[in-house]
Protein backbone atom coordinates (compact mmCIF):
# COMPACT_ATOMS: atom_id res chain seq x y z
CA UNK A 1 0.00 0.00 0.00
CA UNK A 2 1.90 2.67 -1.32
CA UNK A 3 0.14 5.89 0.24
CA UNK A 4 -2.85 4.92 2.41
CA UNK A 5 -5.09 6.78 3.93
CA UNK A 6 -5.40 6.87 7.96
CA UNK A 7 -8.55 7.29 9.69
CA UNK A 8 -8.03 8.10 13.16
CA UNK A 9 -10.02 8.25 15.61
CA UNK A 10 -9.59 9.44 19.03
CA UNK A 11 -7.14 12.91 19.17
CA UNK A 12 -6.36 13.13 23.09
CA UNK A 13 -3.08 13.64 24.86
CA UNK A 14 -1.67 10.69 22.74
CA UNK A 15 -3.56 10.73 19.61
CA UNK A 16 -2.48 14.57 19.03
CA UNK A 17 0.85 14.00 19.03
CA UNK A 18 0.84 10.58 16.82
CA UNK A 19 -1.23 12.24 14.02
CA UNK A 20 1.36 15.29 13.82
CA UNK A 21 3.59 12.37 13.26
CA UNK A 22 1.80 10.57 10.72
CA UNK A 23 1.03 14.19 8.89
CA UNK A 24 4.71 15.15 9.12
CA UNK A 25 5.49 11.90 7.56
CA UNK A 26 3.11 12.66 4.79
CA UNK A 27 0.19 10.38 5.14
CA UNK A 28 -3.46 11.73 4.38
CA UNK A 29 -5.45 12.04 7.12
CA UNK A 30 -9.37 11.95 8.20
CA UNK A 31 -9.24 12.73 11.78
CA UNK A 32 -12.61 12.35 14.65
CA UNK A 33 -12.77 13.18 18.09
CA UNK A 34 -15.74 13.42 20.23
CA UNK A 35 -14.66 17.04 21.20
CA UNK A 36 -14.32 18.39 17.80
CA UNK A 37 -12.54 21.44 18.76
CA UNK A 38 -9.34 18.64 19.94
CA UNK A 39 -9.04 18.28 15.77
CA UNK A 40 -8.49 22.04 14.89
CA UNK A 41 -5.01 22.15 15.31
CA UNK A 42 -4.45 20.13 11.99
CA UNK A 43 -7.14 20.96 10.07
CA UNK A 44 -5.06 22.66 7.52
CA UNK A 45 -3.33 19.41 6.90
CA UNK A 46 -6.22 16.93 6.97
CA UNK A 47 -9.78 16.63 7.10
CA UNK A 48 -11.90 16.28 9.96
CA UNK A 49 -15.52 14.07 9.87
CA UNK A 50 -18.45 14.89 11.88
CA UNK A 51 -18.71 11.42 12.99
CA UNK A 52 -16.06 8.05 13.14
CA UNK A 53 -18.76 5.87 10.50
CA UNK A 54 -17.71 9.06 7.71
CA UNK A 55 -14.36 9.42 9.16
CA UNK A 56 -13.49 5.34 8.19
CA UNK A 57 -15.35 5.43 4.71
CA UNK A 58 -12.63 6.24 2.57
CA UNK A 59 -9.60 5.09 5.06
CA UNK A 60 -7.71 2.01 4.14
CA UNK A 61 -6.69 2.13 7.49
CA UNK A 62 -8.46 2.53 11.09
CA UNK A 63 -6.40 3.63 14.01
CA UNK A 64 -8.00 3.69 17.38
CA UNK A 65 -6.32 5.60 20.39
CA UNK A 66 -9.67 5.38 22.83
CA UNK A 67 -9.76 6.09 26.35
CA UNK A 68 -10.88 2.10 27.55
CA UNK A 69 -12.31 -0.64 26.06
CA UNK A 70 -16.30 0.67 26.46
CA UNK A 71 -15.24 3.80 24.41
CA UNK A 72 -13.79 1.71 21.66
CA UNK A 73 -16.98 -0.80 21.79
CA UNK A 74 -19.11 2.19 21.42
CA UNK A 75 -17.66 3.96 18.32
CA UNK A 76 -16.76 0.48 16.61
CA UNK A 77 -19.75 -0.85 16.76
CA UNK A 78 -22.89 1.52 18.11
CA UNK A 79 -21.39 4.55 15.92
CA UNK A 80 -21.04 2.29 12.83
CA UNK A 81 -17.53 1.94 11.87
CA UNK A 82 -17.75 -1.92 11.64
CA UNK A 83 -20.62 -1.47 9.10
CA UNK A 84 -18.51 1.34 7.08
CA UNK A 85 -15.43 -0.15 6.68
CA UNK A 86 -14.13 -0.99 3.69
CA UNK A 87 -13.44 -4.15 2.28
CA UNK A 88 -9.36 -4.92 2.68
CA UNK A 89 -9.21 -1.83 5.56
CA UNK A 90 -7.12 -2.37 8.50
CA UNK A 91 -8.80 -1.68 11.85
CA UNK A 92 -5.56 -1.30 14.06
CA UNK A 93 -7.02 -0.42 17.65
CA UNK A 94 -4.25 1.48 19.52
CA UNK A 95 -6.06 1.46 22.67
CA UNK A 96 -5.49 -0.43 25.66
CA UNK A 97 -8.73 -3.06 26.17
CA UNK A 98 -9.60 -6.34 27.46
CA UNK A 99 -7.78 -8.97 25.29
CA UNK A 100 -11.09 -10.48 24.69
CA UNK A 101 -12.85 -7.50 23.11
CA UNK A 102 -9.83 -7.44 20.67
CA UNK A 103 -10.53 -10.72 19.69
CA UNK A 104 -14.30 -9.82 19.59
CA UNK A 105 -13.58 -6.76 17.26
CA UNK A 106 -11.51 -8.90 14.76
CA UNK A 107 -14.01 -10.91 14.36
CA UNK A 108 -16.33 -8.60 13.14
CA UNK A 109 -13.63 -7.07 10.85
CA UNK A 110 -13.60 -10.18 9.45
CA UNK A 111 -16.78 -11.00 8.85
CA UNK A 112 -16.51 -7.24 6.42
CA UNK A 113 -13.77 -8.24 4.85
CA UNK A 114 -11.33 -6.34 6.40
CA UNK A 115 -8.12 -6.71 8.70
CA UNK A 116 -7.21 -6.23 12.42
CA UNK A 117 -4.41 -5.46 14.71
CA UNK A 118 -4.53 -4.77 18.55
CA UNK A 119 -1.59 -2.97 18.81
CA UNK A 120 -1.28 -0.92 22.21
CA UNK A 121 1.61 1.07 23.05
CA UNK A 122 4.17 2.08 25.88
CA UNK A 123 6.08 5.04 25.80
CA UNK A 124 3.71 7.76 26.98
CA UNK A 125 3.39 11.39 25.78
CA UNK A 126 7.03 11.40 25.77
CA UNK A 127 6.84 8.78 23.39
CA UNK A 128 4.14 9.83 21.16
CA UNK A 129 5.64 12.99 20.80
CA UNK A 130 9.27 11.48 19.83
CA UNK A 131 8.13 9.02 17.56
CA UNK A 132 9.33 6.67 19.61
CA UNK A 133 6.74 4.23 21.06
CA UNK A 134 7.19 0.56 21.91
CA UNK A 135 4.15 -1.00 19.70
CA UNK A 136 2.81 -4.34 20.51
CA UNK A 137 1.05 -5.90 17.46
CA UNK A 138 -1.61 -9.09 17.79
CA UNK A 139 -2.81 -10.44 14.53
CA UNK A 140 -1.78 -11.52 11.78
CA UNK A 141 1.74 -10.99 9.92
CA UNK A 142 0.33 -9.95 6.59
CA UNK A 143 -1.65 -6.98 8.38
CA UNK A 144 1.21 -5.99 10.27
CA UNK A 145 3.24 -6.03 6.92
CA UNK A 146 0.33 -3.68 5.47
CA UNK A 147 0.31 -1.27 8.70
CA UNK A 148 4.48 -1.29 9.20
CA UNK A 149 5.18 2.18 6.88
CA UNK A 150 2.78 3.31 9.54
CA UNK A 151 4.07 2.17 12.32
CA UNK A 152 7.47 3.49 11.55
CA UNK A 153 6.21 6.96 11.82
CA UNK A 154 5.05 6.43 15.76
CA UNK A 155 7.73 4.24 16.98
CA UNK A 156 8.76 0.63 16.89
CA UNK A 157 6.52 -2.35 16.35
CA UNK A 158 7.16 -5.94 17.61
CA UNK A 159 4.98 -8.82 17.06
CA UNK A 160 3.45 -10.02 19.59
CA UNK A 161 1.51 -13.36 18.26
CA UNK A 162 -2.29 -13.64 17.38
CA UNK A 163 -4.94 -10.92 18.35
CA UNK A 164 -5.12 -10.39 21.63
CA UNK A 165 -1.53 -10.78 22.09
CA UNK A 166 -0.69 -7.48 21.88
CA UNK A 167 -3.54 -6.08 24.70
CA UNK A 168 -1.93 -9.16 26.71
CA UNK A 169 1.81 -7.52 26.58
CA UNK A 170 0.17 -4.60 27.11
CA UNK A 171 -0.97 -5.67 30.50
CA UNK A 172 2.48 -7.05 31.42
CA UNK A 173 4.07 -3.38 30.76
CA UNK A 174 1.06 -1.97 33.29
CA UNK A 175 1.85 -4.25 35.63
CA UNK A 176 5.41 -3.96 35.56
CA UNK A 177 5.04 -0.14 35.51
CA UNK A 178 1.80 0.50 38.53
CA UNK A 179 4.17 -1.85 40.40
CA UNK A 180 7.70 0.00 39.58
CA UNK A 181 6.13 3.46 40.19
CA UNK A 182 5.08 2.19 43.61
CA UNK A 183 8.91 0.96 44.56
CA UNK A 184 10.48 4.13 43.28
CA UNK A 185 8.20 6.39 45.54
CA UNK A 186 8.52 4.21 48.51
CA UNK A 187 12.37 4.12 47.93
CA UNK A 188 12.69 8.37 47.72
CA UNK A 189 10.35 8.40 50.71
CA UNK A 190 12.72 6.16 52.36
CA UNK A 191 15.59 7.80 51.87
CA UNK A 192 14.34 11.42 51.87
CA UNK A 193 12.98 10.69 55.64
CA UNK A 194 16.43 9.29 56.65
CA UNK A 195 18.02 12.78 55.90
CA UNK A 196 19.20 11.58 52.42
CA UNK A 197 18.81 13.97 49.34
CA UNK A 198 16.19 12.06 46.76
CA UNK A 199 17.34 13.82 43.70
CA UNK A 200 20.80 12.44 44.71
CA UNK A 201 19.08 8.83 45.40
CA UNK A 202 17.73 8.62 42.52
CA UNK A 203 20.94 9.38 40.42
CA UNK A 204 23.42 7.19 41.75
CA UNK A 205 20.54 4.33 41.63
CA UNK A 206 20.56 5.19 37.86
CA UNK A 207 23.84 3.67 36.91
CA UNK A 208 22.76 0.26 38.79
CA UNK A 209 20.57 -2.48 38.89
CA UNK A 210 17.53 -0.39 40.40
CA UNK A 211 18.25 1.94 36.95
CA UNK A 212 14.65 2.37 34.73
CA UNK A 213 13.10 4.65 32.73
CA UNK A 214 10.20 4.55 35.76
CA UNK A 215 12.94 5.79 37.83
CA UNK A 216 14.40 8.21 35.52
CA UNK A 217 11.20 9.86 34.11
CA UNK A 218 9.07 9.68 36.93
CA UNK A 219 11.33 10.12 39.92
CA UNK A 220 12.45 12.95 38.64
CA UNK A 221 8.60 13.77 38.32
CA UNK A 222 8.28 13.14 41.56
CA UNK A 223 11.22 15.27 43.02
CA UNK A 224 9.73 18.27 41.03
CA UNK A 225 6.38 17.61 42.34
CA UNK A 226 5.23 17.62 38.61
CA UNK A 227 2.15 15.38 38.05
CA UNK A 228 0.43 17.02 35.15
CA UNK A 229 -0.97 13.95 33.39
CA UNK A 230 0.77 12.30 30.67
CA UNK A 231 -0.61 9.21 31.81
CA UNK A 232 -3.31 10.04 34.27
CA UNK A 233 -3.81 7.86 37.16
CA UNK A 234 -7.72 6.93 36.28
CA UNK A 235 -6.42 5.39 33.06
CA UNK A 236 -3.21 3.16 35.38
CA UNK A 237 -6.50 2.02 37.51
CA UNK A 238 -7.94 0.77 34.64
CA UNK A 239 -5.32 -1.22 33.11
CA UNK A 240 -4.68 -2.41 36.87
CA UNK A 241 -8.05 -3.42 36.96
CA UNK A 242 -8.43 -5.55 33.49
CA UNK A 243 -4.51 -7.04 35.00
CA UNK A 244 -6.40 -8.84 37.52
CA UNK A 245 -9.35 -9.83 36.00
CA UNK A 246 -7.37 -11.29 33.26
CA UNK A 247 -5.31 -12.91 36.17
CA UNK A 248 -8.27 -14.02 37.56
CA UNK A 249 -9.72 -15.71 34.21
CA UNK A 250 -6.24 -17.35 33.99
CA UNK A 251 -6.82 -19.05 37.90
CA UNK A 252 -3.65 -16.74 38.97
CA UNK A 253 -2.87 -14.60 41.87
CA UNK A 254 -0.80 -11.40 41.15
CA UNK A 255 -0.01 -10.13 44.57
CA UNK A 256 2.09 -7.15 43.93
CA UNK A 257 -0.15 -6.35 40.95
CA UNK A 258 -3.24 -6.51 43.55
CA UNK A 259 -1.39 -4.09 45.86
CA UNK A 260 -0.77 -1.99 43.05
CA UNK A 261 -4.39 -1.36 42.32
CA UNK A 262 -5.59 -1.22 45.65
CA UNK A 263 -3.32 1.91 45.95
CA UNK A 264 -4.37 3.85 43.14
CA UNK A 265 -7.69 3.05 43.64
CA UNK A 266 -6.90 5.08 47.17
CA UNK A 267 -5.49 7.58 45.15
CA UNK A 268 -8.17 8.08 43.00
CA UNK A 269 -10.95 8.10 46.04
CA UNK A 270 -8.98 10.64 47.51
CA UNK A 271 -9.67 13.28 44.59
CA UNK A 272 -6.01 13.00 42.13
CA UNK A 273 -7.88 10.68 39.08
CA UNK A 274 -6.54 12.95 36.82
CA UNK A 275 -2.59 13.52 38.59
CA UNK A 276 -0.14 11.68 36.46
CA UNK A 277 0.63 8.05 37.36
CA UNK A 278 3.99 9.01 38.88
CA UNK A 279 1.44 11.16 41.27
CA UNK A 280 1.12 7.59 43.29
CA UNK A 281 3.38 9.24 45.18
CA UNK A 282 0.90 11.45 46.73
CA UNK A 283 -1.27 8.57 48.28
CA UNK A 284 2.25 7.26 49.76
CA UNK A 285 2.64 10.68 51.86
CA UNK A 286 -0.89 10.82 52.78
CA UNK A 287 -0.44 7.41 54.18
CA UNK A 288 2.57 7.84 55.85
CA UNK A 289 1.96 12.37 56.66
CA UNK A 290 5.19 13.17 54.76
CA UNK A 291 6.40 14.99 52.00
CA UNK A 292 8.86 14.20 49.81
CA UNK A 293 10.84 17.35 49.00
CA UNK A 294 10.54 19.30 52.04
CA UNK A 295 8.11 21.52 52.87
CA UNK A 296 5.67 21.65 55.96
CA UNK A 297 4.53 17.56 56.78
CA UNK A 298 1.29 16.94 57.09
CA UNK A 299 0.21 15.45 60.80
CA UNK A 300 1.00 11.75 60.21
CA UNK A 301 -2.06 9.33 60.25
CA UNK A 302 -2.66 7.08 63.32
Amino acid sequence: MANPHIAFLGIGLMGAPMTRNLLDAGFPMTLWNRTRSKCDPFRDRASVADNPADAVAAADIVITMLENGDVVEDVLVRQGVMDTLQTGAVVVDMSSVQPSLARRHAAMATEKGAGYLDAPVSGGTRGAEAGALSIMAGGEAADLDTVKPVFAALGKATHIGPVGAGQLAKLANQAIVGVTIGAVSEALLLAAQGGADPAAVREALLGGFAGSKILEQHGQRMIERDFAPGAPARIQLKDLRMILDEARAEGLTLPLAQQSHNSYQSLVANGHADVDHSGLLLELEHVNGARLGGGPKPGKKT
